[in-house]
C-alpha cells in the first residue's frame, strides 16, 4: 500500500513552473479584456495576423541584446539530435546549444512580425496596419504578474516614419484603458534619441547598449546600484555628473539647454515636442501622458520614441509598452522600412482590474438557459426549442442525463445559469415552459417566444 502511494505522489499531475492553467471563470474575465482590445484595434484599422509558435532561432537572437537573448527558450532538434554534435574539448555551452536548437519559441510578436512584413513584403500595402493577439514564452524567473508563458496583444504601423502613428498610439492606449475604467493610467514617453545625446554628453556613445539596459532598471535596483553596473562596464565615474544633471530634471522644456551640444538629442527632443504637443491639443480620456527622462525600454531594436504604461493605484509595474524601431526588417534583408507599435500585457491588466475589482459583474456566463432532464419522451420534445434559442444567439444546454433534480439543479446553479426550464408532461400539453430565474427564485409560465423575448 505504502508503495503505491508512492508511485501516486511522484506520478502527481502538474505544469512547468511559470505556466498556467486557466478555469471558466478567468477566461470570461480574461475574453473580456480581449474582446475590449481587439475592438479599440479594428476601430483604429489595423488588421489581424498571427505567426507561428517557434521561429527560426536566428530569427529571434541578436534583436533584444544579451539579455533577452538569455530568455529565449530553445527547441531541440527533432530524431537524433546528438548524432551529428561535435562533442570535442573545445566545445562550450554556447556553441554546444546552437549544434542541436536550430528553433526556438517566439519572445515577443515584434521581431516575428518584421520577419512577416519581409517574407509577405509583395501582399501587403504600406503602411501596413496589424495587431496581433498571442501567446509568447521567456525563460524568465516567475513572480506575481511575470510569467514564463503569457500573452501579449501588439498593434504596430510599418512602413512610414509618421509621428502620427505615435500621437495614435498614445490615443489606442488611453481608449482600451478607458473602456476597461481603469482609473489613474500614466502613459510615460521618452525617445531613444535624446538618451543617445544624454551618453554622447557623458561621453559613452560607444557604451550606449549597456548604459540603457542599465538605465532601464533604475525602479528596480534604485541608482546606485545603477551606477555600479555602469562603472563594471567602463563608464567613467566623471560621467555621473552628467547622468544625474538629466535624472534630476522633471520638465522637458529643461532639457533643451541641456542636449544643445547634440544633433541626435535635439532630433529626439522635436519628435518628443510633436507628439506631447498634439496629445495636448486633443486631450485623453482618462489616461496622463508624462514625460519620462529614465524610461529606457531595455530592447535593442528601439530608435525614437518609447511608450511604457502603469496603472498607479496597482504597484505590478507596467501593463504596456512600445516605440519606434527605425530599421528592425534589415535584420531580415529589407532596409529603410520603419514602424512603431504598442504592447498591451493582458495578464498585468487582468490582476490590475481584479485588484480593483473592475470586471462587470454581469459578464456573460456560458450557459443562459438550461432545460432539465426528465426523460427522453421530454427530452425529445426540448431538443428543437433548444435548436430556435440557439438560432436567435441564446446559450441553452439540456442536461445530458436523467439525474435527480437536486443534482441537475446544483450543477446549473454552479455554472451560473440564469434560467432553468422545466419540460414535463404537463408543459408538453399546454405548449407553455415552467421557466424559473435562478437569481430571484421565481417561477413563470411562458411560451418559447415568451422566453426568447424575455432573454434578448
Amino acid at each position: 500500500m505504502r508503495y503505491l502511494q508512492t508511485i501516486m505522489s511522484t506520478n502527481k499531475p502538474s505544469i512547468p513552473k511559470g505556466m498556467r492553467d486557466f478555469n471558466s471563470d478567468v477566461m470570461q474575465k480574461r475574453n473580456y479584456i480581449l474582446e475590449t482590445v481587439k475592438t479599440v484595434f479594428e476601430c483604429y484599422g489595423y488588421a489581424p495576423i498571427e505567426t507561428p509558435a517557434m521561429e527560426n532561432i536566428n530569427t529571434l537572437t541578436g534583436k533584444y541584446g544579451d539579455e533577452g537573448d538569455r530568455l529565449i527558450f530553445k527547441v531541440l532538434n527533432s530524431g537524433d539530435y546528438l548524432a551529428k554534435a561535435n562533442l570535442e574539448g573545445s566545445t562550450s555551452s554556447n556553441s554546444f546549444s546552437k549544434q542541436i536548437t536550430a528553433k526556438g519559441l517566439r519572445y515577443d510578436l515584434t521581431v516575428p512580425f518584421a520577419r512577416f512584413v519581409v517574407q509577405n513584403r509583395n501582399e501587403i500595402t504600406f503602411p501596413f496596419k496589424r495587431y496581433q493577439m498571442q501567446n509568447v514564452w521567456r525563460a524568465d524567473r516567475p513572480q506575481r504578474g511575470r510569467y514564463r508563458e503569457f500573452f501579449q496583444c501588439d498593434a504596430d504601423v510599418v512602413g512610414t516614419d509618421s509621428l502620427l502613428c505615435e500621437v495614435e498610439l498614445v490615443q489606442l492606449y488611453d481608449d482600451v484603458f478607458s473602456r476597461l475604467k481603469i482609473p489613474n493610467v500614466n502613459i510615460s514617453i521618452n525617445n531613444r534619441k535624446v538618451l543617445s545625446g544624454m551618453v554622447e554628453l557623458m561621453g559613452a556613445s560607444d557604451l550606449f547598449d549597456s548604459v540603457v539596459i542599465a538605465l532601464d532598471k533604475l525602479n528596480t535596483i534604485g541608482l546606485d546600484k545603477v551606477k555600479e553596473e555602469l562603472l563594471s562596464k567602463g563608464i567613467k565615474s566623471e560621467a555621473f555628473s552628467v547622468l544625474d544633471v538629466f535624472l534630476n530634471t522633471k520638465n522637458i522644456f529643461d532639457i533643451s539647454s541641456l542636449l544643445d551640444k547634440s544633433d541626435i538629442g535635439k532630433k529626439g527632443l522635436e519628435e518628443l515636442q510633436f507628439v506631447i504637443d498634439n496629445i495636448t491639443r486633443l486631450g485623453l480620456q482618462t489616461a496622463n501622458l508624462v514625460f519620462d527622462i529614465t524610461l529606457a525600454r531595455g530592447l535593442d531594436y528601439y530608435t525614437g520614441c518609447i511608450l511604457e504604461v502603469e496603472a498607479d493605484d496597482v504597484q505590478i509595474g507596467s501593463i504596456g509598452g512600445g516605440g519606434r524601431y527605425d530599421d528592425l526588417t534589415s535584420n531580415f534583408g529589407l532596409k529603410d522600412i520603419s514602424g512603431v507599435g504598442v504592447s498591451f500585457g493582458i495578464d498585468r491588466i487582468y490582476l490590475v482590474m481584479e485588484e480593483l475589482d473592475l470586471f462587470p459583474e454581469d459578464l456573460e456566463t456560458s450557459t443562459q438557459i438550461m432545460f432539465v432532464n426528465f426523460g427522453l419522451e421530454e427530452s425529445a420534445y426540448c431538443l428543437p426549442l433548444l435548436k430556435q434559442l440557439r438560432e436567435k444567439g441564446i446559450s441553452s444546454e439540456l442536461y445530458p442525463t436523467l439525474d435527480k433534480m437536486k443534482k441537475q439543479m446544483n450543477y446549473a446553479n454552479n455554472k451560473g445559469v440564469q434560467f432553468v426550464v422545466l419540460v414535463g408532461e404537463d408543459e408538453i400539453k399546454s405548449g407553455s415552459l415552467t421557466v424559473k430565474d435562478m437569481i430571484t427564485g421565481e417561477q413563470s409560465k411562458l411560451s418559447i417566444s415568451e422566453l426568447i423575448k424575455k432573454i434578448s
